[in-house]
């Protein structure tokens, strides 16, 4: 029965101490968050990232009707979504490396 106590022990040590790791770490990134300051007012970096990819999406979009690819995608909404997420990580990665 001591054996089985000291098991139980060990294990909720090892439990706590993962946990404790995991929660230090998830908070290292924590310490400021990516701002911009656009006449006077911080935005944060990823709404203006977002805004950025959704309008080059719709541009992609115009030049993907005007040479008539539009038609022949798939799935259109998925197809510009990813776009404008292609765009938007594009942009954070250029504009705020």
């Amino acid at each position: 029965m001591f054996d089985l106590t000291n098991k139980r022990r060990w294990r909720c040590r090892r439990r706590a101490s993962g946990a404790s790791v995991t929660v230090l770490t998830s908070l290292a990134g924590c310490a400021a968050a990516p701002s911009q300051n656009i006449l006077g007012s911080y935005f944060p970096s990823w709404m203006i990232c977002a805004l950025a990819g959704g309008g080059a999406a719709i541009v992609a979009r115009q030049l993907l009707v005007a040479v008539g690819i539009d038609k022949t995608l798939p799935v259109p909404v998925v197809v510009y979504l990813a776009l404008a997420v292609a765009f938007a990580f594009a942009v954070w990665l250029l504009w705020l490396d």
